[in-house]
């Protein structure tokens, strides 16, 4: 059997999974299988951090369930939650789509900033580049403007409105790095890759390269004992 990562969706919608799925084994490319897991207790598309904050339970239950059966974990909405006690509570790699994207964007000094629907995220989102220690490279959010869950539901209308939002972080923020905000949005930042100067990250890509770097470190490790 191919040795498998485990992606967790804390959202509680099957296509987002799905979508999420397809885009994780494109980026794995072969070297990995993945299994995608689904929260129940959570509404389709979390919005507000009081939903992100209730999330973190369920994203730990389904870590611990699935942990001891995979090689590492994503945690596959942007504001991380329960990943810190994941980590604490697995034995293997587990990375979030928000710290892994900020990372990659930040790298060689790098301004960044993060495009996303969901402005009630905001001060989550700041804060996770604060506490990854990269908020002098962050140059801020961009929102786009109404409801982000009928939004969603639009993907063309949704992919013009990130646009526009990936727009103003390059044009009057200074970013020189973009992030697409959201597991969710997964399908709408590979739409929006080339049609930038400036690289425009999709999250859920970004946490798969960062997860393969630490399983390969911590194999090279275990050999190495």
């Amino acid at each position: 059997m191919t040795p498998h990562i485990l992606l967790i969706n804390p959202n509680s919608s099957k296509a987002t999974s799905e979508m999420m799925h397809a885009i994780a084994r494109n980026a794995l490319a072969g070297r990995l299988a993945v299994k995608t897991v689904t929260a129940s207790r959570a509404p389709s598309m979390i919005v507000t951090p009081e939903q992100l904050t209730a999330s973190a339970a369920e994203v730990v239950e389904l870590g611990t369930a699935h942990g001891k059966e995979c090689v590492g974990i994503i945690v596959s909405a942007f504001g991380d939650p329960g990943l810190a006690e994941l980590r604490r509570k697995v034995a293997v790699p587990v990375v979030g789509i928000c710290e892994a994207s900020m990372i990659e964007a930040s790298e060689g000094g790098r301004r960044f900033g993060v495009a996303t629907s969901t402005p009630d995220l905001a001060e989550a989102i700041g804060q996770r580049a604060h506490d990854l220690g990269l908020a002098h490279l962050y140059t801020g959010i961009r929102c786009t403007e109404g409801d982000p869950v009928a939004l969603a539901a639009d993907p063309a209308l949704l992919i013009e409105a990130l646009a526009g939002a990936v727009g103003a972080c390059i044009g009057e923020d200074g970013a020189a790095a973009v992030v697409i905000g959201g597991g969710p949005l997964g399908e709408a930042a590979q739409a929006l890759r080339p049609r930038f100067g400036k690289p425009v990250l999709g999250p859920i890509p970004s946490a798969v390269e960062r997860l393969v770097g630490l399983i390969g470190e911590a194999d090279r490790v275990s050999k190495a004992i």
